[in-house]
């Protein structure tokens, strides 16, 4: 049996997070205590090396407690801590701590009169959230019966936390905090976040990578790594330092090489979204804007409005899905329909000038094509889509081809309209 406080625990700087429950791999239920751990971590310095979800399984938890404590400082582990038959997290601690299981009898009557408070006796099977690793700390849960534990093992720490996050993120804040900070060094973790759009992940990888490699080797190093998702390319960069100011300042050299090479295709070094940057330009300028939309079915105009103010610069939307309301609403020409049809260079410079007459505003965004899956032709095929742009001064039509299902086409074709606006606004091409 191993002494769960034999040594003085080194400073936290990594830390691994394991969620419990099998329930967190269906399709019904997800893991958000991770997210939130995460963030809390990082604020005190701690990088958190991986996340994983483990079912209730004592062999497969009981894997992962043993990989994830041979790796980094801190283990913290959420859920698996009721009092039915499938809440193991005590049982495989204390199991791959060597440690038996000890009854608090204390926990016991907290239980007892927290069942008794509400006119209920307290089942037996309670008893089991008495059940403490020898040598471990209480962390005490006023909203619930599952206790939270501290438990530091050798040089590391083990933290058990209930699954519930209204139980969870009280009980980190109000017990954990402190504990944790006097475990770590006196050091911050800075993050930026650049979103690109236009380039691939290859091409911005080939572009960027001379620039970050070196930054690996030196001290303190800058963590990079290059995330795809919709429609966009993310490079998340941090550091640890032992001042946030020293932190930023480091990033914000990084940013400004990496933007000299990603040139326009960068449109936030700040984290911020394509229709904020989209619409703190357009307040610059004290313009408006309106958009008619085809088939993006309006995610175009419900992701500029999503963004808080955006009534000082969004004016209107239209979804003219059918061509009679394109007619109707935006004045597209009927000929132009028959002759080149909706999807067409044509109908949605059309759309653009409609929409921005109608709304009296200074720019205009008209877009038109085909999500699918159904509907495509040779000559027109599914994922087509064409957009238009309109200024007082200047129009300008581009036709694009997404591939993806109906989803990923829709929201590539509604990034690509906005990173029109944005380049327009710009004045880059």
């Amino acid at each position: 049996m191993v002494d769960v406080s034999s040594n003085v625990p080194r400073p936290i700087e990594t830390a691994w997070i394991i969620a419990i429950g099998s329930e967190m791999l269906t399709p019904f239920r997800s893991d958000t205590n991770s997210i939130y751990i995460t963030e809390k971590l990082n604020d005190l310095g701690v990088e958190v090396r991986g996340k994983t979800i483990v079912g209730d399984n004592h062999v497969e938890l009981g894997n992962e407690l043993r990989h994830a404590v041979g790796r980094v400082d801190a283990v913290f582990l959420t859920g698996g801590l009721g009092p039915t038959e499938d809440d193991l997290t005590r049982e495989v601690i204390a199991q791959v701590l060597e440690t038996p299981l000890v009854e608090d009898v204390k926990i016991v009557d907290q239980i007892r009169t927290r069942f008794s408070s509400r006119g209920l006796r307290m089942p037996d099977v309670n008893r089991r959230q008495a059940l403490l690793p020898k040598g471990a700390t209480l962390l005490p849960n006023p909203r619930g019966t599952a206790a939270g534990l501290w438990i530091h093992w050798r040089d590391k720490i083990i933290v058990a936390l209930p699954g519930p996050p209204r139980e969870l993120e009280p009980m980190f804040d109000e017990s954990l905090w402190d504990r944790l900070r006097n475990r770590t060094r006196d050091m911050c973790l800075s993050r930026r976040v650049l979103r690109i759009t236009g380039l691939t992940e290859s091409q911005v990888e080939e572009l960027t990578q001379p620039i970050y490699s070196p930054w690996q080797n030196k001290k303190p190093p800058i963590a990079t790594s290059i995330l795809a998702t919709f429609g966009r390319i993310e490079i998340h960069l941090s550091v640890r330092t032992a001042t946030e100011t020293e932190g930023l300042a480091l990033l914000d050299r990084a940013v400004q090489d990496l933007a000299q090479t990603l040139g326009s295709s960068l449109y936030s070094s700040d984290g911020r979204k394509l229709e904020q940057v989209v619409g703190d330009l357009l307040c610059a300028r004290k313009w408006k804007i309106a958009v008619a939309e085809s088939c993006t079915g309006g995610l175009i105009s419900s992701r500029l409005t999503d963004v808080p103010g955006s009534s000082d610069y969004f004016e209107m939307g239209v979804v003219a899905y059918g061509n009679d309301t394109k007619i109707k609403r935006l004045a597209v020409p009927k000929f132009m329909l028959n002759e080149h049809g909706a999807v067409s260079e044509s109908v949605a410079a059309a759309m653009a000038s409609g929409v921005r007459s109608n709304a009296g505003t200074e720019l205009g965004i008209g877009v038109t094509g085909i999500a699918g899956p159904a509907g495509g032709t040779q000559e027109k095929p599914v994922g087509m889509v064409v957009f238009a742009v309109e200024t007082p001064d200047r129009q300008e039509v581009r036709t694009m081809r997404f591939y993806g299902g109906r989803e990923l086409v829709n929201y590539q074709a509604s990034q690509f309209a906005l990173d029109m606006v944005r380049r327009i606004l710009e004045d880059r091409d």
